[in-house]
């Protein structure tokens, strides 16, 4: 195994753990803390999310580099290809409907409930169900 491909095979694991802890088990659990209003939760949500989003983007390039340094399997990169792909819609497609209810809740408008969680959730477990089996095949590279 190359360094590149250490490293790529590092960060896809990285990311993996980070999707898991804050879209699996921090979000739904900020929810249920006594005394926090929904306001609250989405202000605190938009942000930690922000965060992974541009960390997510990060790490796609920097495992884009790698693959590029070290052209693995058409496997590795098809599945890479497909994570990125998945984030992108994510950020281009869904998270803007997100902002937009959440920009009008926090506006302390009332907002209809929107099905765009249960796709951003949809879109996770998706990624999540590519990510494994990239960091097994990159690990085993």
């Amino acid at each position: 195994m190359t360094v590149a491909i250490q490293i790529a095979t590092a960060v896809v694991w990285l990311w993996l753990g980070m999707v898991l802890a804050i879209s699996f088990l921090e979000a739904p659990l900020k929810f249920r803390a006594p005394g926090l209003d929904l306001r609250t939760g989405l202000a605190m949500g938009r942000i930690v999310f922000r965060a992974l989003n541009i960390t997510e983007c990060i790490w796609v390039a920097v495992i884009a580099t790698c693959l590029f340094i070290d052209r693995p399997s058409a496997v590795i990169v098809s599945l890479a290809v497909a994570a990125a792909v998945i984030l992108l819609i994510q950020l281009g497609v869904v998270r803007p409907q997100l902002a937009r209810r959440s920009n009008q809740v926090l506006a302390g408008e009332d907002a209809p409930r929107s099905s765009s969680h249960r796709w951003y959730i949809l879109l996770e477990v998706t990624k999540v169900a590519v990510l494994v089996p990239l960091g097994v095949v990159m690990f085993s590279t």
